[in-house]
């Protein structure tokens, strides 16, 4: 197998990985009444202490008034709420409740099943080469940029 076809295949297994995995999470969506793209905004402010609809809009690719909307339905359903900078009166940040939370580790917990059922034929060996492989993906991929 040459490296291009390894790359491919690569490729392609995460990405049909990430979409099963992200779809056994969102199964719980659905008792929230939440879309997807709610549930990636409230990780994106989960994943800030304090993040701006604007830094938000950025990180979703969203029009700014799309991600108030989505921000607005988040706050209306008690899983975040808007707070004033302590140290710029100006700036309003989304931050994360305790609800938003719990629904993040829920979906967590969801995903953490799926990846224990697709690798309980690995052997303890395979399932420590296969998360230090990951690791080591992960790490080079946050020195690659792109635009």
């Amino acid at each position: 197998m040459s490296f291009a076809s390894s790359n491919e295949s690569i490729e392609k297994s995460l990405r049909k990985l990430s979409v099963q995995l992200r779809l056994y999470g969102r199964e719980i969506l659905k008792e929230y009444k939440l879309s997807k793209i709610q549930f990636i905004a409230l990780q994106w402010v989960n994943d800030s202490s304090g993040i701006t609809i604007g830094q938000v809009a950025k990180n979703l690719d969203l029009a700014y008034s799309t991600t108030t909307d989505i921000i607005d339905r988040l706050e209306k359903n008690g899983f975040v709420r808007r707070e004033r900078s302590k140290t710029d009166k100006r700036l309003v940040q989304v931050k994360i409740e305790p609800t938003g939370l719990e629904l993040i580790e829920r979906v967590i917990e969801k995903r953490i099943e799926f990846i224990e059922e697709i690798t309980q034929d690995l052997d303890l060996n395979e399932k420590e080469l296969l998360t230090k492989l990951l690791e080591k993906m992960m790490e080079k991929s946050e020195l690659v940029r792109y635009e």
